[in-house]
């Protein structure tokens, strides 16, 4: 994780879901201000849920991972049990550490690509970029990118415009 993550607080964590899970804030990371803006638009538009890891995501048996925060459509509702979500999740979001990039840009994009997860987001701290990926008939394609000052809307939340700016500078703990 960059030097430059978002700071969870004390009041986050009482936002966070009563869904029986344990949640713990460890000096706050990147991941915190992604899941509040999606969650906070994700709620007021109805679209469905946001989850934020720990929580598994059982693509298969033999195919069970965690992504950073998750995006689970309402039609796909049913999906969420006691286990975690059972099959794909409508986002993946996986935040890029030097321990986990590797991982993230290749092994993680092809599970998800191979058990259908319709949109994955690889956030990296360090360029400062949110890159979308939307699924495709030949794999994974870049379907939109955030970075510097950009402001832009990324599938499948093609209604939330994000601001990337204002996104680094909250991570930084200057929002």
């Amino acid at each position: 994780m960059a030097d430059r993550a978002i700071l969870l607080t004390y009041r986050d964590y009482c936002e966070l879901p009563d869904d029986g899970r344990r949640y713990e804030i460890h000096d706050g990371e990147l991941v915190g201000a992604l899941y509040r803006i999606l969650h906070a638009h994700v709620r007021s538009h109805g679209l469905g849920e946001v989850f934020l890891s720990p929580l598994d995501v059982i693509l298969s048996d033999i195919a069970i991972v965690q992504p950073d925060v998750v995006y689970l459509e309402r039609s796909r509702a049913g999906a969420v049990s006691s286990r975690g979500i059972e099959g794909a999740a409508t986002l993946a979001v996986e935040i890029l550490s030097p321990w986990t990039a590797a991982i993230d840009r290749q092994r993680k994009r092809q599970l998800y690509a191979r058990y259908g997860v319709p949109f994955y987001w690889i956030v990296d701290p360090d360029a400062r970029s949110v890159e979308a990926q939307a699924l495709g008939p030949q794999g994974y394609a870049q379907a939109g990118r955030l970075a510097g000052e950009e402001r832009a809307a990324l599938p499948p939340l093609g209604d939330l415009v994000l601001d990337a700016a204002a996104l680094w500078r909250e991570a930084a703990g200057e929002g």
